[in-house]
């Protein structure tokens, strides 16, 4: 499962149009990874979908926790974080991995099957020990069926039908698009959606659908291009019903 990061566009409290190309500053002020572990177990992986969901989703719980806000432990951690490229790593771990993993200060977050711990931002080279060890690459996930196509009343994360990625690309390409509806969302919207438990899909599009989704105003993830793919290709809509009513 690779890294990723993407030229983020600004939180929603910022004063900048959140959709602007980010600014030099971005990429000078100190760096920072927001870690994601998936649990892998040799005999029983969850499925490919349910883990880009849970993924999604432990992004939002993240930055929706009380931690995270204000004078929060981990607001600092977040704050510095977003000052910078908005950096998702996503690793793998099993077993004992798993467990030392789930010893440090961060949130578990299950679906179906998976399960993702995402932690506070750390420096993007002072990871623990425990997360460092952690494998990147080296496991793909499938989906042992094909999932349902999403219908839409809810919210959907819409991957590009054209991009071959890794299951770890595309949980971090899902965060980021989790969180950049999170960003567009008003206060009760956003707190309708974590009351809820935050519902969301995960989809493929058919081409001509995914073209008018990228220009339909809708946040649209562009991958910096580290890893995997081209710099500046689309990987994500965020497809919220909120933002969808918006003129």
């Amino acid at each position: 499962m690779s890294s990723d990061d993407i030229p983020e566009p600004l939180p929603a409290t910022a004063s900048a149009d959140p959709f602007r190309p980010e600014p030099a500053a971005r990429d000078e002020a100190p760096q920072f990874v927001l870690p994601l572990v998936v649990r892998l177990e040799k005999t029983d992986p969850p499925a490919r979908t349910d883990a880009l969901r849970t993924a999604a989703r432990a992004v939002l719980t993240m930055l929706s926790d009380e931690r995270a806000l204000g004078d929060g432990e981990w607001a600092r951690a977040m704050r510095d974080w977003e000052d910078a490229r908005i950096r998702k790593v996503v690793r793998r771990a099993r077993g004992a991995e798993w467990r030392k993993a789930c010893a440090l200060p961060g949130i578990t977050v299950t679906g179906e099957r998976a399960e993702v711990r995402v932690f506070p931002p750390v420096p993007l080279d002072g990871w623990p020990k425990e997360l460092a060890k952690l494998q990147v690459s080296g496991t793909e996930l499938d989906d042992p069926e094909p999932p349902p196509v999403p219908d839409g009343t809810g919210p959907v994360l819409w991957l590009n039908p054209e991009l071959d990625m890794s299951a770890g690309k595309t949980m971090a390409q899902a965060g980021h698009g989790a969180q950049l509806a999170w960003w567009e969302l008003s206060g009760a919207e956003r707190t309708a959606w974590r009351e809820a438990g935050f519902p969301l899909s995960v989809g493929v599009p058919e081409a001509g659908h995914w073209r008018e989704l990228t220009v339909s105003g809708l946040p649209v993830v562009r991958d910096a291009g580290f890893t995997e793919i081209a710099p500046g290709s689309c990987t994500v809509v965020a497809d919220h019903p909120a933002l969808r009513r918006r003129p």
